[in-house]
């Protein structure tokens, strides 16, 4: 097993979507999938995720920190060579 996660997702694919459709064309096998996709990522709850949709934890500030201490884009442009900092 090369990849544990990988694996399971793609079993799971194959359980639930790919050997229940007989895809009539491409169009339909892109529509299906995509329809799998989204269900899958923010629909169905994941045990691994606690309970949440991969789709909730995407929305989750970085590293868990709360809005209000996430770095603005003005503290991190690095200071010209002619201001005072001595970096």
């Amino acid at each position: 097993m090369q990849n544990g996660f990988v694996e399971s997702f793609n079993g799971r694919l194959r359980d639930e979507c790919l050997n229940e459709t007989l895809f009539t064309s491409l169009a339909h096998a892109r529509f299906v999938l995509d329809a799998w996709r989204d269900d899958y990522n923010h629909v169905r709850p994941h045990s691994k995720l606690g309970g949440r949709t991969p789709a909730e934890i995407a929305g989750q500030p970085v590293w868990g920190m709360p809005p209000d201490r996430l770095p603005s884009p003005q503290t991190t442009i690095m200071k010209g060579p002619d201001s005072t900092s001595d970096w």
